[in-house]
């Protein structure tokens, strides 16, 4: 794993409430166990000097996303809500906070975001903004290993980012069971390293 330092970002996705929390809407397994190893990935991170970027699911009541509206998922990390507020045992000092699915997007990556209709993707400020701070590197913790974990790797990999993923401090959903060991597996074959 690179050290920390003024071209290394720590991405910390989605360790909300909702997703780390037993009594999330969308509760991961284990989710509120990584939180003190994700903790001292920020307490690095900090004493590096390097940049710390958060990112929320922030979605509206009402969105394709959500299976009352007819997408996948149960009604989870409404904007302002309990469930959509970072877990209260992790430690939040970032640089920015990315914002997804605030306007009804699928917002699996910190870099895009994907129109569940369409399919069609759009840009988060987060490419922009590590470009401007001049960042090579991506270490990437949170939740889920095999939704936003992933998506946010595969398209670091795209941009032409170096990406690590912290192994022991991010979580699958294992929605069907060895979604996460696939998701593991796809973030190594697009070119980015597990720790």
């Amino acid at each position: 794993m690179p050290d920390y330092d003024a071209k290394t970002a720590l991405l910390v996705v989605d360790v909300q409430n909702d997703f780390a929390d037993p009594k999330g809407a969308l509760y991961v397994r284990g989710g509120e166990e990584i939180i003190s190893r994700i903790n001292a990935e920020i307490a690095d991170a900090k004493a590096a000097e390097a940049i710390v970027v958060y990112t929320q699911d922030w979605h509206p009541d009402t969105t394709p996303h959500f299976q009352k509206n007819g997408g996948v998922w149960p009604v989870h990390c409404v904007h302002d809500s309990w469930g959509a507020a970072f877990h209260p045992q992790l430690v939040v000092e970032p640089h920015a906070v990315i914002h997804k699915g605030s306007g009804g997007e699928d917002g699996y990556s910190a870099f895009s975001v994907r129109d569940p209709r369409s399919g069609e993707s759009s840009p988060t400020v987060l490419g922009e903004l590590l470009r401007r701070h001049g960042i090579e590197r991506v270490v990437i913790v949170g939740l889920a290993t095999d939704y936003c974990v992933k998506e946010t790797a595969l398209d670091a990999r795209g941009l032409g980012f170096a990406a690590f993923a912290v192994e022991d401090a991010i979580r699958a959903v294992d929605l069907n069971p060895g979604d996460g060991d696939r998701a593991l597996a796809a973030i190594r074959a697009a070119g980015a390293s597990i720790l």
